[in-house]
């Protein structure tokens, strides 16, 4: 058995630093848990004058990374640079020359995961991408192996900290998205661009990975329909609270007739759920199983060493559980590959769930009761509604609904209906609600 694992390490950014960190500083903890010595035998960055701070002169600093994956003394190729252009040419290259790969990368695995997984299978090598969803939060390993028992039915996530702190901000100090986003930036929780996080793609690529190992289903990031936060207004999350709710950006997938939900919005959640009480930066993973319930994960979600931990438990994974000539028993996506299989991924306007609704009316008699009218044309009763609290001068009011459990295509009838109102003034704001508790 091999008792030395060389590691090439591809990137000596934030995570990149983290992981060499956590290698170096834990080597006689891994090694008690391993058995095996694990050196980063390599580094491979650009910028080889940042690459020098990071690693000691025991490591060797490669300019090129395609020399790093191709050298036959590394026996894992750590990639931690991102994107999906030059890392998804180097993850290729290391597979074919016969390396293990661990990955941070959810865009990577998200949008040719597919492709790298058969790849790696063809190889005989593991791909692993813990670090790819949920920083620190080891979700990737509690559904693929934990849970493994369980039929999966619905996962619902917290998946990105910079949304998930704006929306507290908004919440807790009454701020616009504006000047939280700003906050967020001032803080280094946001980027420069936020466009990733605000608009819900980088919550959308982490719960398609785990639609796939949750439900054996191929992945499909291009299934998955996405709504960010930035056209969220604060008024809803003031009026979201008043009905007993909080507003957060859930990554949500279910399982549901054969078929599977995959998508990514603002979510209502009732403010007694766990879930609904993370702040801040945090993510939260809520996994609901046939046999065990309801399970919970929480934690950092982002940031150089919680990352790097999922990074190098992916290692240490690797090191204890197979010789460096074959691939792991455990499946890849959960499932054995010829047990993934293809299956109908709903369209937004085929899911059911309850909905909150603002509309923005004049302020004249009747119109309560021409709304009303309208949702008993379509057989649907409203579980609340409130009409905001006006002046006499005022020409405009708020009037909030919360529907009863419906399928989306018909409350977008019932909207388009109220719309062409001669009351209506401006389009309705439409939220979906999850309860958390089926």
């Amino acid at each position: 058995m091999q008792n030395k694992i060389n590691i090439g390490l591809i990137g000596a950014g934030t995570v990149g630093s983290g992981a060499y960190k956590v290698l170096k500083e834990n080597f006689a903890e891994i090694y008690r848990k391993t058995g095996k010595e694990i050196i980063v035998f390599a580094l491979a960055e650009k910028d080889t004058k940042r690459a020098k701070e990071v690693a000691d002169d025991k490591t060797l600093i490669f300019e090129d990374a395609f020399d790093l994956v191709k050298d036959k003394n590394i026996h894992i190729v750590v990639e931690l640079i991102g994107g999906t252009g030059i890392s998804k040419d180097l993850v290729e290259e290391a597979i074919k020359n016969n390396k293990h790969v661990v990955t941070a990368n959810k865009a990577l695995i998200a949008m040719h995961g597919e492709e790298l997984v058969n790849l790696a299978t063809k190889h005989n090598v593991n791909l692993c991408y813990e670090a790819a969803v949920a920083g620190g939060i080891p979700i990737v390993k509690a559904i693929r192996e934990g849970l493994a028992a369980n039929k999966i039915e619905w996962i619902a996530g917290i998946l990105n900290g910079t949304t998930n702190y704006i929306l507290t901000e908004m919440k807790e100090n009454n701020l616009s998205f504006d000047v939280a986003l700003k906050q967020a930036q001032e803080l280094g929780f946001a980027e420069a661009d936020p466009t990733f996080d605000i608009e819900g793609i980088d919550a959308a690529h982490k719960i398609t990975i785990l639609a796939s190992i949750a439900f054996g289903i191929p992945i499909n990031f291009k299934a998955t329909h996405i709504e960010g936060i930035s056209n969220l207004d604060q008024k809803d999350i003031i009026y979201a609270e008043e009905l007993g709710y909080k507003i957060k950006l859930l990554g949500i997938t279910k399982f549901n007739n054969d078929s599977v939900e995959l998508r990514v919005h603002p979510t209502l959640i009732p403010e007694k759920r766990l879930v609904a009480n993370v702040d801040g930066p945090m993510n939260a993973v809520l996994v609901q199983g046939d046999m065990v319930g309801p399970t919970l994960y929480y934690g950092a979600g982002a940031g150089a060493e919680p990352t790097a931990s999922a990074v190098v438990a992916d290692i240490i994974d690797l090191a204890r559980n197979l010789e460096l000539t074959g691939t792991n028993q455990i499946p890849i996506l959960g499932f054995i590959k010829d047990e993934i299989q293809t299956k109908k991924i709903l369209s937004i306007e085929d899911i059911t769930s309850e909905f909150y609704l603002r509309l923005s009316m004049k302020n004249e008699s009747g119109v309560l009761a021409k709304i009303t009218q309208i949702f008993a044309e379509h057989s649907i009763s409203i579980d609340a509604m409130v009409q905001k609290e006006i002046q006499e001068d005022d020409k405009v009011v708020d009037i909030i609904l919360v529907t009863s459990i419906m399928i989306e295509r018909d409350v977008n009838k019932i909207i388009n209906e109220i719309e062409v109102l001669p009351e209506s003034q401006n389009k309705a704001v439409k939220l979906r609600i999850e309860q958390l508790n089926r």
